[in-house]
């Protein structure tokens, strides 16, 4: 009877430990990464300045012209026309001006 109970005991152990593996490779596999690209993303957003070239997440290349806590306006083409408020999260990648 003793051994019985032991092995119930085991079983439970043996289901504890694989429900802590899985956790720490979820944790490994999706949510470090995530968390290092958002780090990643928060740093080109906060360095943006006026007259950079940025990219969009739908792709078109535009020149910053002003910056708020939330949005930016984008200048885009050559005939300087075209600006567009935007949110900061629309912005895919950010080119430094050499200027």
């Amino acid at each position: 009877m003793n051994l019985l109970a032991t092995g119930g005991t085991m079983g439970w152990e043996v289901i504890i430990m694989y429900v802590v593996i899985i956790g720490g490779f979820m944790y490994f596999a999706a949510i470090r990464p995530q968390k290092k690209e958002q780090k990643r993303v928060n740093a080109m957003l906060s360095t943006m300045e006026v007259g950079d070239v940025v990219v969009t997440t739908s792709g078109f290349y535009g020149v910053l012209i002003d910056i708020t806590e939330d949005d930016v306006i984008v200048e885009f083409g050559s005939n300087r026309n075209c600006r567009i408020p935007m949110k900061k999260a629309a912005i895919a990648e950010v080119e430094k001006s050499n200027e």
